[in-house]
């Protein structure tokens, strides 16, 4: 069988009452978890139009002055807020900085809440770009999509619960309290000329949490790997659609049966790049143990148990600690091809 991108699966099913319409969207989810990770989804509760305002909201962030932009940057807080500069990043070893900036938001927790005191993984209160025209209605806009994806992100876990054979709500203590990173991001072209084998938009890496949601704007350049048939393949940005993909986490709490799967960015279409991921993370002192039928009779987990907070945040540590040890290095140390497979982020 040729390789395939990620398929389109109508979502719609499972919010209606046709139960062997949803058996077979569960039946669907599985064969892709199995696969290679990655599904696309339509058909959710999620509206167009803000979808679409969303990334209008995005664009115009990005195109503030840099000024404006450092004003809110990440580093002047330690939970994770705030913008980000391009080369911030290194996900795939062996290659330069990631040619993208983001801009971070998540959950409005204040500094008196526990998770923020107790300094639980990316938590604590949003860091809002106030010198941009309209930033009342580029907050609202965000936080309201924020909460959407936080309730998809919940019926997508449904829908992956069951074709473990567990009941959809399996995940509910997990969700409850859950934490989340909504990213926007920019991809500025890349020269139609850049090495391949140092540059990318965003490198060769596995996300780090349990699922990510991912918003495509209309510019392509994602690619999935696809380990049978060793070929990188586009996902071609759908309207309205929701790349849907596990993460590290998960896999480790599927005991190896799911799979993490390596994708990446290359932004050679001449055109600025615009994606929105939603990364969902889960409560954060929920403690990540061997699934329920993801195990032999008999056989040991693979992992022992661990922590939301701790399996997540160190993959965060991992990825700017590179970035920043190669900005310390002298250039022709850094210089350096490596025609090995890429290697997973976390």
């Amino acid at each position: 069988m040729a390789a395939a991108a990620p398929p389109i699966l109508d979502f719609s099913v499972f919010y209606g009452t046709d139960d062997a319409a949803k058996a077979d969207l569960v039946a669907q989810v599985k064969r892709c978890c199995l696969h290679n990770g990655f599904f696309q989804i339509v058909g959710h509760r999620v509206p167009l139009s803000l979808q679409e305002k969303v990334l209008d909201w995005v664009k115009k962030f990005f195109a503030q002055p840099q000024e404006e932009k450092d004003r809110v940057h990440k580093d002047f807080n330690t939970w994770n807020r705030g913008y980000e500069r391009i080369g911030s990043q290194i996900l795939e070893p062996g290659t330069n900085p990631d040619l993208k900036e983001g801009y971070f938001i998540g959950e409005e927790i204040s500094t008196d809440h526990p998770y923020f005191v107790g300094k639980k993984l990316n938590s604590g209160p949003n860091v809002w770009p106030e010198t941009m025209l309209n930033v009342d209605d580029f907050r609202t806009t965000s936080m309201e999509y924020y909460s959407q994806m936080h309730a998809l992100a919940r019926d997508v876990l449904a829908v992956i619960a069951q074709t473990l054979d567990l009941k959809d709500d399996y995940f509910k203590e997990f969700t409850t309290g859950a934490v989340a990173t909504l990213r926007y991001l920019h991809y500025p072209p890349q020269p139609a000329d850049s090495d391949e084998k140092l540059a990318r938009g965003i490198g060769a890496h596995t996300d780090f949490g349990s699922v990510t949601l991912l918003m495509q704007g209309d510019v392509d350049g994602l690619q999935v790997y696809d380990k049978e048939h060793d070929e990188w393949l586009d996902v071609v940005p759908v309207k309205g659609a929701y790349v849907v993909n596990l993460g590290n986490m998960f896999m480790r709490w599927a005991n190896d049966r799911y799979i993490s799967n390596l994708h990446r960015v290359i932004n050679k279409s001449g055109k600025e790049r615009y994606s929105v991921p939603f990364f969902y993370s889960g409560n954060p002192d929920y403690v990540i143990d061997c699934l329920p039928n993801c195990q032999e009779e008999g056989q040991a987990p693979k992992y022992p148990p661990i922590s939301v907070m701790d399996c997540v945040g160190g993959s965060y540590k991992a990825s700017y600690g590179a970035a920043k040890l190669f900005k310390e290095q002298p250039k022709a140390k850094m210089e350096v091809v490596t025609s090995a497979q890429p290697v997973l982020a976390s």
